[in-house]
């Protein structure tokens, strides 16, 4: 009988690291996957990027709709709890044998605690990374707790999951997920992406994405002084993706789309699905933001990133990560120093530090070989300290 693998996603960023491992359950005669799609995938307002995920060629299983139109922590949670009914009925109705989730999202963190009650073993993706500016620190961390194995980018992550009282023998190191796109996914050319974009290249590019620090007050303030700093590239294409729904995610996408209003140098993408927003990343001057993408995948093509503020405070970064704070002239610093002779230089030689593709493959594998049995009741792992 066919094991079968839940998969849950609810964003276009977390279904673009996801793509590649739900093909290989997908093809795998001994698995069978099992779709929950849900979150921003759903809204009208992100994309409706769902429909993606079909043409892909997948088929949903269930969609549950959690996403209110609110970004107040007020509506973040009734979200979650919206969210939480819904999974509870679909791991009813579908019964896996485990669950798979990647990452930090409260949508994540809703779908754990129904497994978790609903005693499905979880594996958790990219666990044991930091982004001190953010809730998803802990969502990340608890949905650690609540899962039975891991799978993580990197030895720095695993030894910081087995901290956490994780069994060393089911914590696994195979690389960010994020850089199978690279190898799996046909870039479009230059000429192919301005015709599906609807725009033409400048000799200077770039590529935005500023989410909300949730952890911090004034997220807006923090995006006015991007703003301010990129305004003056009066000769540059700066090529905005909208910000997620998170906590003033859409005060923030109000701040952009008038930016982009008054700047014809500007343009804004609510969702422009992975194997264009990877081809854009290619063709551009650098990545400019707070976006994880920076870390993970721009590393792999040789392109700088300058990360702004605190969000990926505590994650592994390569050195053509420039951090800055989020203020005008830290970041004119920055774009000067992405520009610069030096730095362009330093870039032909960038070593990802989130390994090399694969990751997929490696989990689809370990997915249907390890053993279920016995797993729900977990043994908390010491390090070196013993409780009477």
């Amino acid at each position: 009988m066919k094991r079968k693998i839940c998969v849950v996603t609810g964003t276009r960023a977390e279904y673009g690291l996801l793509r590649w491992l739900m093909e290989a359950i997908a093809s795998d005669p001994d698995l069978e996957l099992q779709l929950v799609v849900t979150g921003m995938h759903l809204s009208p307002e992100f994309g409706l990027t769902w429909k993606t995920i079909e043409e892909d060629g997948f088929v949903i299983d269930s969609k549950i709709e959690m996403l209110l139109s609110s970004d107040t922590p007020v509506g973040i949670v009734k979200s979650m709890g919206l969210g939480l009914i819904g999974f509870a009925d679909a791991f009813a109705r579908l019964a896996p044998d485990m669950l798979v989730l990647l990452g930090d999202r409260f949508e994540t963190l809703a779908a754990a605690t129904a497994a978790m009650v609903g005693r499905i073993p979880i594996a958790h993706l990219h666990g044991g990374e930091a982004t001190e500016g953010l809730i998803d620190e802990a969502i990340r961390h608890s949905v650690t707790k609540m899962s039975h194995f891991h799978f993580v980018a990197a030895e720095a992550y695993r030894q910081r999951v087995i901290q956490l009282g994780e069994d060393p023998n089911r914590v696994f190191t195979v690389g960010g997920l994020g850089l199978d796109s690279l190898t799996r996914l046909r870039l479009l050319s230059r000429d192919d992406l301005e015709a599906s974009l609807g725009f033409r290249f400048r000799r200077h590019n770039l590529l935005i994405t500023y989410h909300p620090v949730t952890l911090e007050e004034d997220a807006a303030a923090d995006l006015k002084e991007l703003l301010a700093a990129l305004e003056s590239l009066q000769e540059t294409r700066l090529i905005f993706t909208l910000p997620n729904a998170d906590t003033e995610g859409r005060g923030l996408i109000k701040i952009v789309n008038e930016f982009v209003d008054k700047h014809p140098q500007a343009v804004a993408f609510s969702s422009m699905g992975q194997l264009r927003y990877l081809s854009c990343m290619r063709v551009v001057d650098g990545v400019v933001g707070n976006s994880s993408s920076g870390l993970l995948e721009a590393p792999s093509l040789h392109k700088g990133t300058i990360n702004i503020g605190s969000r990926q405070d505590g994650r592994m970064k390569a050195e053509s990560v420039i951090d800055c704070q989020p203020f005008r002239e830290e970041i004119i610093h920055a774009l000067n120093r992405l520009y610069s002779d030096e730095f362009q230089i330093l870039l032909r030689g960038v070593k990802n530090p989130y390994g090399d593709p694969g990751a997929s493959k490696k989990i689809a594998s370990m997915l249907k070989k390890v053993k279920l049995g016995g797993v729900l009741k977990k043994h908390f792992h010491d390090l070196g300290v013993v409780c009477e």
